[in-house]
């Protein structure tokens, strides 16, 4: 039976959901993850996006398979775009999940676990994949704990992921964690989370001075929207007293 990459709101509005199954092909995935950036540009009230990573058979470790590269830079790039939208991104990942997960987990805000999971490094003959997910690595764990995972490519069960701050969360009631989580960072789900998470992201590899202009740039843009935000909520209240 042929399996689908479903792209589906999630219960109560509460933003979209896509199904991820690492057996597709690049080029399926990569479309996947764009139309969901597409439906992210296109919705205008507060978007979670949550990507549900399905179990992978072992076969499926080595990634992407037979491939160009010209197909790796579409999936590199649709990667990155999801990693810079608006909306936070929660992934869910269960079983013994391989091929795209790392580098989907990686570009993710916010991930749960289920018990047992246990993570399928992109290893093709001996050698891990020198994708994105390497820079990912070393910019959540730094240098030496992502040389550990890179060279030995061992896989990463549950408590060492947890470990690692791969996995945010354990839960063997995924459906109520994933609800709240998304009820919670939903609040948030803007273009101002955007802008802090991209500042995280410099800050690993900014000098100070440099990164200053940056960080003095969103202050200011914060100080004009909270003064916006009082000023609309002042405006709310003088009409309310003089009704």
């Amino acid at each position: 039976m042929k399996k689908t990459l479903d792209c589906e709101p999630l219960p109560d509005g509460l933003g979209l959901l896509l199904k991820v199954d690492g057996t597709r092909s690049l080029a399926e995935l990569t479309a996947a993850v764009n139309t969901v950036c597409d439906q992210v540009a296109d919705r205008r009230e507060t978007t979670v996006v949550v990507l549900e990573l399905s179990s992978t058979p072992v076969e499926f470790r080595e990634w992407p398979g037979d491939v160009g590269i010209q197909a790796v830079n579409r999936w590199e790039r649709a990667v990155h775009r999801l990693e810079k939208q608006a909306a936070v991104t929660i992934a869910v990942a269960r079983g013994t999940c391989g091929g795209p997960v790392l580098d989907l987990l990686l570009a993710a805000d916010f991930r749960i676990g289920a018990p047992g999971l246990q993570l399928l490094l992109p290893v093709n003959d001996g050698h891990f994949w020198p994708g994105m997910s390497m820079y990912r690595l070393v910019q959540h764990l730094g240098l030496a704990r992502a040389r550990q995972i890179v060279l030995w490519g061992v896989d990463l069960p549950l408590a060492r992921a947890s470990e690692l701050a791969i996995i945010d969360q354990v839960s063997e009631d995924l459906e109520d964690a994933l609800h709240t989580a998304a009820v919670l960072v939903g609040r948030i789900s803007d273009r101002e989370t955007a802008v802090r998470r991209q500042l995280l992201v410099e800050a690993v590899s900014t000098e100070y001075e440099e990164a200053l202009g940056v960080h003095l740039a969103a202050c200011d843009r914060e100080l004009r929207r909270l003064r916006s935000t009082r000023g609309a909520e002042a405006q709310n209240l003088a009409g309310q007293v003089a009704s």
